[in-house]
């Protein structure tokens, strides 16, 4: 079973995606803190990480950098999910350690798309 990270500060959106990830067989865990991600992440040890990028305290930028730059996180796919879809932001994830990138709003197939490849049944 896939242990997945949902870092999200609409609980709304964390509820959905945790719903998906639910009935795809897999294991989430939902944040809606960016400052809580590092210490949920550490105790989780998550296998996939979904994140937004505008979130009070660290912005997504600044947590993916923090998890991709962790030794123990360094080989973690990161998937961006956020409503930011200028090609800088995209760039500027990708710079940071992200893997991919998904822009809200999503289609569940959509999402479920993006996670396929990092996950295992």
């Amino acid at each position: 079973m896939t242990k997945i990270l949902i870092v999200d500060d609409d609980i709304t959106i964390t509820e959905l995606m945790k719903a998906l990830v639910k009935m795809e067989g897999h294991e989430p865990t939902t944040v809606n803190n960016s400052l809580q991600a590092m210490e949920i992440a550490n105790s989780v040890k998550p296998d996939l990480i979904t994140l937004d990028l505008m979130m009070p305290g660290l912005t997504g930028f600044e947590l993916c950098k923090l998890l991709h730059d962790a030794p123990k996180f360094s080989q973690t796919p990161i998937i961006i999910v956020s409503a930011k879809d200028d090609p800088e932001s995209m760039e500027q994830a990708k710079q940071a350690g992200a893997t991919d990138y998904l822009t809200k709003p999503f289609g569940l197939d959509d999402f479920l798309k993006k996670i396929k490849p990092f996950v295992s049944k």
